[in-house]
């Protein structure tokens, strides 16, 4: 079991690199509004990733692919105004960066300059080196992303397991590999096999960030619609719920409409 080595005020990618050397694990939760980013702040969540999983949990669509590099950017500027302490990686859209490095860095710089975030993260591996290479060399911190990569929903067909054949598997490895040498502070590793994703983590002195690859790695993050229980409908075997909004939530409602029907709310004590 890790514990804390050192206390940050301040977590920046350096902080992540440092603590992956003395062993301690890396906490991080999406978010996508003010009041929530600042609730995951204020508990001490080392990163948080304004993810573009404000797709499915903030406008209700199927796939990530829909939200824009502006929505991204109003999501990531409402996190910022909340952050102390937390360090904030915004994903860019799929669209924004994929087939051209100098689109890649335009939508990279509009992300730091018009939200203030510290970091993006980008999905995929040798196919965007050069995208990534050209964000770096403008001083943007870049995270990288591989394993099950839903932008690419399409080209799979599925949200299962990924690299669990040795020839992806290879390729995974090279990958991450190749996005620790060109200078990403930081990889997260997606539903890829728990043996596997210990084994990039072992083999790169970057920070490897799982989601459903096991706890080899050097740290773990979730949705936090879905670790909160806000969602109902989405059952992963790497998901752990530490609460159960939905329910809690209804009951909520269900007990102000029927308050606000029967005339019971407000009472004296509620008006002026």
């Amino acid at each position: 079991m890790s514990t804390a080595k050192k206390q940050y005020k301040r977590i920046t990618v350096k902080s992540l690199v440092e603590m992956k050397a003395n062993k301690e694990k890396i906490s991080m939760l999406t978010a996508y509004d003010y009041t929530m980013a600042s609730i995951v702040d204020g508990a001490g969540v080392d990163v948080i990733l304004v993810g573009d999983s404000a797709a499915n949990t903030m406008a209700g669509h199927e796939t990530t692919l829909p939200i824009t590099l502006d929505q991204m950017i109003y999501h990531a500027s409402s996190v910022i105004r909340a952050i102390n302490r937390s360090l904030v990686v915004v994903d860019l859209p799929f669209g924004s960066y994929q087939s051209d490095p100098k689109e890649a860095l335009r939508s990279a710089i509009r992300i730091m300059k018009e939200s203030g975030g510290h970091a993006v993260k980008l999905e995929g591996g040798k196919e965007i080196k050069e995208s990534i290479k050209r964000i770096l060399k403008a001083g943007i911190p870049v995270m990288g992303h591989l394993g099950l990569t839903p932008q690419s929903i399409y080209k799979f067909g599925t949200y299962t397991v990924r690299a669990k054949e040795e020839e992806e598997a290879e390729k995974l490895k090279a990958d991450a590999k190749m996005l620790e040498r060109i200078g990403c502070f930081a990889v997260v590793l997606e539903k890829v096999p728990a043996k596997l994703a210990k084994e990039v983590a072992e083999s790169i002195s970057i920070p490897v960030i799982g989601i459903g690859a096991g706890n080899g790695v050097d740290g773990q993050v979730l949705v936090i619609h879905d670790m909160l229980g806000m969602t109902h409908e989405f059952n992963p075997r790497f998901l752990r719920r530490y609460l159960d909004l939905h329910t809690e939530m209804t009951n909520a409602f269900k007990a102000y409409h029927k308050d606000v029907k029967s005339g019971d709310f407000p009472n004296e004590n509620e008006q002026y």
